[in-house]
């Protein structure tokens, strides 16, 4: 009877010896499989053209802000924008380049050395002898307000709203020099980007 006990027993442990080296071996293939297909997920890279990625795709952060413009350096006059590094999102190649980086453009504003706060504290405190209109660029309207003491100090105290506002600026058409964070004002005008379209819904009567 002890005999056949013992028997039994090691016959148990043989048994369970087996199923634990089979699933030991199976988990560690298991995990084998795992971190090659992580692995190949990880390498994983998608080329394109990174002129054509969307927003969130790729981020922009050095602007390469000049100084002296408070503007994206390399501003261009007439087009208004600018060139710059961009990253693209991981595992994302750039076909023109061969890596994650690539040139994107900006929007800037050109200008021509006219200080946004030396103007304003120029009408302020000396604008009825016309000195903002000649430091603006306006030689004809800064003599007139010479002659008269600013219009009699009207034409000063319109000159420090409409400059304060920046409905005026220079006379070349140029942008004031602002910090590039600071109080800058966007004239939103209507044209095809932002004209509204009439829509069908508009003349149903409610």
């Amino acid at each position: 009877m002890t005999l056949v006990l013992f028997k039994q027993a090691y016959l148990s442990l043989v048994i369970l010896f087996h199923i634990g080296l089979v699933v030991g071996v199976a988990s560690e293939a298991a995990s084998e499989k795992r971190d090659e297909s992580g692995g190949s997920q990880t390498n994983l890279e998608y080329r394109t053209d990174c002129s054509k990625l969307r927003p969130g795709q790729y981020l922009c952060l050095d602007f390469n802000i000049d100084p002296n413009t408070q503007q994206p350096k390399n501003c261009h006059h007439q087009l208004h924008y600018a060139n710059i590094t961009c990253q693209s999102a991981p595992g994302i190649i750039c076909s023109e380049t061969g890596n994650s980086t690539f040139t994107s453009t900006t929007p800037c504003r050109p200008t021509s050395g006219h200080n946004y706060e030396t103007a304003l504290l120029l009408s302020i405190f000396l604008g009825m002898f016309g000195l903002d209109r000649f430091y603006l660029g306006y030689p004809a309207i800064g003599l007139a307000k010479l002659s008269t003491l600013g219009f009699f100090f009207l034409g000063q105290l319109i000159d420090i709203v409409l400059i304060a506002t920046q409905t005026i600026g220079p006379a070349d058409g140029s942008h004031y020099v602002i910090s590039y964070y600071g109080p800058a004002i966007s004239v939103v005008t209507r044209d095809n980007d932002t004209y509204l379209m009439p829509q069908p819904d508009w003349l149903v009567a409610s």
